[in-house]
């Protein structure tokens, strides 16, 4: 997961001089709704909302979308019953790995366009395929300005951490999946606002590649991430401060 934290870093800069602000709005009010339709629609006692509800209004999302996100979710509002996860899997360009997750309202549509966005330079695998290729982490990541590493590395092994790794301007915490809400909780405890927060697929081996080589690899990720269903995407290449870099300037 090298790298992560800063490439997702820039993605929201780009995003935000591409005028993508819609599409992130809709991004978070799917993960709202499908928070407050598992765990209630109190962020007081559903964690997974109360991250997804911080995470808007970071974003500045208006009150009142999160609002009827969260009525959807528990049903006040019916338009949003019809929502489900789905998780796709592939392999990119030089032998990469890709895990896709989606939040669709028509799985008839998504899986096509998916393969379709696969077909321009990978190819969509099997169920299995290769998500064995990864680990199933809780995983956070929040400013260095926030809290410094000491302190970030003591909070994180207490609440039940496997490890905290700091990245500069970045503090990135993983963990077991079941760690996930002691996690949560210290940090919100902690006033410390996760720029992301989730269930994460976690590469158990990342591989190298060349800067161009990577950079075809996160062409063909940019082009997934574009479509209107993905949530996120995971891959399995080390992300380079050259790479970075490049794709910085792209």
């Amino acid at each position: 997961m090298s790298g992560h934290s800063k490439w997702s870093t820039i993605k929201r800069k780009k995003g935000a001089a591409d005028a993508k602000r819609g599409a992130i709005f809709t991004r978070l009010a799917r993960e709202i709704l499908i928070a407050a339709r598992e765990g209630g629609g109190d962020p007081e006692t559903n964690f997974r909302l109360r991250l997804a509800v911080d995470k808007a209004r970071a974003e500045n999302m208006p009150k009142d979308n999160i609002e009827r996100a969260i009525k959807k979710g528990t049903g006040e509002d019916k338009e949003g019953g019809g929502l489900e996860e789905l998780t796709f899997e592939g392999y990119g360009p030089h032998g990469s790995a890709i895990v896709v997750v989606c939040l669709s309202d028509n799985r008839n549509r998504t899986v096509p366009d998916i393969r379709h966005a696969f077909s321009k330079g990978g190819t969509m695998a099997e169920a299995g395929a290769v998500a064995w290729q990864f680990e199933r982490k809780s995983y956070f990541s929040f400013p260095s300005s926030a809290m410094n590493f000491d302190k970030a590395f003591e909070l994180g092994i207490e609440a039940g951490a496997d490890d905290v790794i700091d990245n500069g301007d970045t503090i990135e915490i993983y963990g077991a999946v079941e760690s996930f809400k002691t996690i949560a909780d210290a940090l919100h405890k902690a006033n410390v606002q996760p720029a992301e927060a989730g269930l994460s697929f976690v590469a158990k081996q990342e591989i190298e590649l060349n800067v161009e080589e990577t950079l075809q690899v996160m062409k063909l990720i940019e082009n997934i991430e574009d479509l209107d269903d993905v949530q996120n995407v995971y891959h399995n290449v080390k992300m380079s401060d050259e790479v970075l870099a490049a794709l910085e300037n792209a």
